[in-house]
């Protein structure tokens, strides 16, 4: 199966790959060695795939990204399946501890999460690029109670939410290929970054039980705001350019180097994206995409965190995903705004295969501005 070769390839090839020396190329999106000339639009990626390109010597780039994701409903495997159907077939796995029924009695209906990514990146030399992405999350997901410890009734409704620094991360990107020829122009680099474990995992809230009660609990895994892990965030990017065409593709990884303080770590990640664009004028680009992408449960457990509900669970992490996107670059040409970037990118899903019970993702949408000097 397609994603067990990707799993199995990608994280095998992305530790290899952490083993590289971190370099740069410069990037011909940004007008080449004329002031007037023009920059073209699709010289970035779409704006949802990072670590895309390289920059010249002394350049620095700044970049803002907001990210929405919107989840709703539940899946087990491929299968949709409702709030009734969890709390009356799915085991609790804490059932034989106090208070705790045989199956699940809170189900999540719908989750959002902002993001709010802000991005600098500069080259030290011609061969070398420095990256750095600072997040701002936020979260809120949405809960049915059912009463007591059998039974559909429901008891009633409560929200959840967090807020904060997410994990900062910190790449390199290392040249491997800058050719061109009479037709295109072909890149290819190493991503070598590193996640720092910045965002919070004691996070809380206060929760409505089956029996009725309201107390502060410390929130599930999916609620979290950080990963608490050092994490390698190895890869491999390639892009390429033809007259009014663009194309490209990345690979990478997450692979989680310990357990962190609570004693548990998320599940290694694999992901691989590709992408063609159409440049009409050099303004302004349009572009399709496409990801794979595998997450593997969560290993380990946190003590503080239980209770009759999915999210409580780390076996109810992970899965498989394919994700189409569309997008649209534009680029200032003239004026005091010149080289300012402007994006933006939606994604469905087109296939899911989780590990269930688990909220499904329905859509995704970023929007960025990006400027480089």
């Amino acid at each position: 199966m397609i994603f067990r070769y990707l799993r199995a390839v990608s994280l095998g090839a992305c530790a290899s790959l952490g083993l590289a020396t971190a370099a740069a190329f410069a990037d011909s999106g940004h007008g080449g060695t004329s002031p007037d000339a023009p920059i073209r639009a699709d010289g970035h990626a779409p704006i949802g795939v990072m670590g895309d390109h390289l920059h010249k010597r002394g350049e620095v780039m700044l970049s803002y990204r907001f990210m929405r994701m919107e989840m709703d409903g539940n899946r087990i495997g491929t299968s949709s399946v409702t709030p009734q159907q969890i709390v009356t077939t799915v085991p609790n796995r804490f059932f034989g501890l106090p208070m705790q029924p045989p199956t699940l009695r809170v189900v999540p209906t719908d989750m959002t999460m902002d993001m709010h990514m802000f991005g600098a990146m500069y080259a030290p030399s011609d061969q070398i690029t420095l990256m750095a992405m600072i997040p701002y999350i936020s979260k809120s997901m949405n809960h049915l109670t059912f009463q007591g410890p059998v039974g559909t009734t429901i008891l009633g409704g409560f929200r959840t939410e967090s807020e904060g620094l997410g994990d900062i991360k910190v790449s390199a990107l290392a040249s491997l290929l800058d050719t061109k020829t009479d037709n295109a122009h072909h890149k290819m680099h190493l991503n070598l970054g590193l996640s720092l474990p910045t965002g919070s995992i004691t996070e809380t809230g206060q929760i409505l039980t089956p029996m009725g009660t309201r107390p502060t609990v410390r929130l599930p895994y999916s609620m979290q705001l950080g990963s608490g892990t050092y994490d390698l965030l190895p890869g491999i990017t390639y892009s390429g350019h033809s007259g009014r065409f663009g194309w490209g593709g990345q690979l990478n990884g997450v692979i989680r180097i310990s357990d962190n303080d609570e004693g548990y770590s998320l599940g290694n990640e694999a992901a691989l994206t590709t992408w063609v664009s159409y440049q009409p004028q050099p303004a302004i680009s349009f572009s399709g995409r496409i990801e794979a992408r595998t997450i593997g449960d969560i290993d380990g457990i946190d003590p503080a965190i239980r209770g009759p509900v999915q999210t409580a669970d780390p076996d109810n992490y992970g899965g498989e995903t394919i994700t189409l996107f569309a997008g649209l670059n534009y680029v200032v040409q003239r004026g005091a705004l010149r080289g300012h970037r402007l994006a933006i990118e939606g994604g469905l899903p087109i296939y899911r295969d989780l590990n269930g019970p688990q909220l499904a993702t329905d859509w995704t949408l970023t929007a960025g501005w990006q400027y480089a000097f």
